[in-house]
């Protein structure tokens, strides 16, 4: 008889075994999204805009340094093309992607 009465009582606290349910799991995943947000995605999308404003900035006369580290003088311009002289009379097409950074004229 006792085992019918301990088989209909409801389980005891904390043995329910279903460990909570999706409104449990969810703060954690909000909290570990906005981390990969600001630590992650939020960083990137800041320098890329950097990059395509330094590219959309550039003109000709400037010196730049290739992502090959070759660093030259832009002599034209075209879309997606850059002309840049490295050397006297040693000029070379590269795409426009493939510039790095400004070179400073005091380095």
């Amino acid at each position: 008889m006792l085992d019918v009465v301990f088989a209909m009582s409801p389980p005891p606290e904390g043995a329910d075994g279903g460990g909570g349910g999706f409104l449990t799991l969810l703060p954690p995943m909000i909290m570990m999204f906005a981390i990969f947000y600001f630590i992650l995605i939020r960083p990137q999308q800041k320098k890329q805009k950097e990059v395509q404003k330094l590219l959309d900035d550039l003109k000709e006369g400037d010196n730049v340094v290739t992502l090959s580290g070759i660093h030259g003088t832009v002599k034209k311009l075209k879309d997606d093309t850059v002309m840049l002289q490295i050397a006297d009379n040693v000029k070379i097409k590269i795409n426009r992607t493939s510039i790095a950074a400004l070179k400073s004229e005091g380095k």
